[in-house]
């Protein structure tokens, strides 16, 4: 049975897996996991019987497009080559795929902007300008990327910035092992972006000069905790006269044995100086007992409502924290379904929330619930 406390299931689109799901003028687009499907079109704009209306499938095999954010008439789509899809088809080439979405039931595919390597990772989006973790030649692992796409069939690149270490090209050493050296992606707030590093940590920048992006401060976890950071998620209100970023440590690639990810609570009122003070956990997990991947930690919503933070918590499914005192976080609400006939457990990817308040979750392995707070 399904472990449910401040949750009510609306709806369930019995979907394939994704790695994110955004809802834009009562469309969900989700991006799947796996191919041979890109992204599949539901329609939820009648919330208790959503439909699937389209699915676009990736034009080559052994590649993914596990990523879509849309805005302002435009949906963007990642393309990204990984070990576990199998080796890329000729012709492969990675980069963004951008749609024309005024009709949002009907992606128009308008330009495909191409990058060097296995490409584009996860990104964020305003409507203007895209904030990507790409491959790009001459350096090691992923780097920021700003593409202008005012025009969207002549996207610009307008700034870039990597971890030091990574330019490989410029003569650059990396000081830590380079698959741990990667861009995972920014979330910009104001004049500043919070970009979350994996293993090597992550970093605030100063993009007031969008073409000349400056690091302000980083940090790593490493030594002593093992999982790579995900997310870093700047709350656009002060909590206890304080401004707030949560950092989300993702359940996997963990670089030794451990217990379950969990999130960070960091005091960046001095930016220089970032001061980690709190974290969030499912009650449960932190006995100290290493368990297997993706049982722990994963995404939070990237557009913050209110004080109580949605998450993708793997196989603990939706977890809602209220971090309205962020020395006290408490956990106000989950939903843990059970898992679909064909998988042993279930693995929450990705979490939206809309303006109406509803909450879409993504598996990674199988299905969309829409679900609301109670």
């Amino acid at each position: 049975m399904p472990e449910v406390k401040g949750i009510r299931e609306v709806a369930y689109v019995d979907c394939k897996g994704g790695g994110q799901v955004v809802v834009e003028k009562g469309v969900a687009y989700v991006g799947h996991t796996e191919g041979p499907e890109a992204t599949t079109v539901i329609d939820v704009r009648d919330r208790k019987n959503p439909k699937i209306v389209d699915t676009i499938m990736c034009k080559h095999q052994g590649t993914h497009a596990h990523k879509v954010r849309a805005k302002n008439g435009l949906m963007l789509t990642n393309y990204e080559a990984l070990d576990y899809t199998g080796k890329p088809g000729d012709g492969f080439q990675a980069g963004l795929t951008i749609y024309d979405v005024e009709n949002p039931l009907k992606p128009k595919p308008i330009h495909f902007w191409g990058t060097e390597g296995n490409g584009v990772h996860r990104f964020t989006f305003d409507g203007t300008l895209a904030y990507l973790s790409t491959t790009m030649p001459g350096y090691s692992g992923r780097i920021v990327l700003i593409v202008d796409l005012s025009d969207p069939t002549k996207p610009k690149e307008v700034g870039r910035w990597h971890w030091p270490g990574q330019h490989i090209a410029g003569g650059e050493t990396p000081d830590i092992p380079k698959a741990h050296l990667t861009c995972h992606h920014p979330i910009r707030r104001g004049d500043r972006l919070y970009v979350s590093y994996w293993h090597a940590g992550w970093a605030i920048l100063d993009i007031s000069d969008i073409t000349k992006p400056k690091m302000i401060s980083r940090m790593t976890w490493q030594p002593p905790f093992a999982h790579p950071s995900h997310t870093c998620l700047p709350i656009p209100f002060k909590l206890k006269g304080m401004d707030v970023m949560v950092v989300a440590d993702e359940d996997v690639a963990a670089t030794r044995e451990s217990t379950p990810a969990f999130a960070w609570m960091v005091n960046i009122s001095d930016e220089k100086h970032p001061m980690p003070f709190g974290s969030l956990q499912v009650p449960g997990l932190n006995t100290g007992v290493p368990a297997p991947a993706q049982t722990g930690c994963h995404q939070p919503v990237e557009e913050v409502k209110s004080s109580e933070i949605p998450f993708a918590w793997f196989a603990q499914g939706l977890r809602i924290f209220d971090i309205a005192d962020p020395f006290a976080p408490q956990e106000v609400a989950y939903f843990k379904p059970d898992p679909h006939p064909d998988y042993k457990r279930i693995s929450a990817n990705d979490v939206f929330q809309d303006d109406d308040g509803l909450i879409y979750l993504i598996d990674r392995r199988r299905g969309l619930h829409i679900l609301e707070r109670i």
